[in-house]
């Protein structure tokens, strides 16, 4: 009874208070958040800057040697052209909202063991988020290099992939990696992806830089580095893509 006694007398107490403090003294004031307008479907919010949207427009993109595009634009739709090599943003972005719309081709004709729909969105251009064919499948490719996967990193939460020629959306919130003066590394890069609306990675801490074999490890570089789109030999397409810096 004399615990009981105690535990409303402070509860009493703590209500007291409480009713002692105003409400304006717990109401922010301080930052007014900008008006964005929502993206309709199809397009980009108001503040994105906008990478693709078709009608030819390849002005933000360039080849890693600097050279004009040669991937294929028709319409809203960007189409990797085989043994072209990657291509990525003039801009430098780092840590960024990105929507990207992606689909792979028909197996029938994009097979063999570095196809099957195989391209990825390298963020810094280091740092990759993996596209590949994995409806549905069984054992085609280990499952931290299915599509969704941060590569040979970390396995997607589920495989909420579509079938070939289905048009797929990552929405991705990337936190680039921060550094100390002496270039050591302070805060690992964070990812965290929705594909096709559902939480495959959640705020995960990338190891390091992509790497095929061995183990990643970071090492310094710019706050900023262009966005990279992957050409692995397979004719995956692309439409809608846009960045909200953060």
């Amino acid at each position: 009874m004399k615990a009981l006694l105690i535990c409303l007398l402070s509860i009493l107490t703590h209500t007291a208070a409480a009713q002692q403090v105003k409400a304006e003294a717990t109401e922010d004031w301080s930052w007014k958040p900008p008006i964005v307008t929502p993206a309709k479907k199809g397009h980009a919010p108001s503040d994105a800057i906008v990478l693709f949207a078709g009608a030819k427009d390849l002005s933000q993109w360039e080849h890693l040697d600097s050279s004009a595009v040669k991937w294929k634009v028709k319409g809203r739709q960007l189409t990797i052209v085989p043994k072209t090599k990657d291509i990525r943003t003039k801009r430098a972005f780092g840590s960024m909202q990105l929507h990207i719309e992606w689909k792979t081709p028909d197996p029938k004709t994009d097979h063999g063991a570095n196809n099957y729909g195989n391209s990825g969105v390298f963020f810094m251009g280091l740092y990759e988020l993996q596209i590949y064919e994995s409806y549905q499948y069984d054992t085609r490719i280990y499952y931290n290099g299915q599509a969704g996967s941060i590569y040979k990193q970390y396995t997607p939460l589920a495989n909420a992939s579509l079938p070939p020629q289905a048009w797929q959306a990552f929405d991705v919130v990337f936190e680039a990696p921060v550094f100390n003066t002496d270039h050591s590394l302070k805060t690992p890069a964070y990812i965290t992806v929705f594909h096709n609306g559902i939480l495959i990675q959640h705020h995960v801490a990338i190891k390091g830089p992509m790497v095929y074999a061995g183990y990643p490890k970071y090492e310094y570089h710019a706050d900023k580095l262009p966005l990279v789109l992957q050409e692995h030999g397979s004719q995956v397409s692309f439409r809608n893509i846009w960045v909200r810096e953060l």
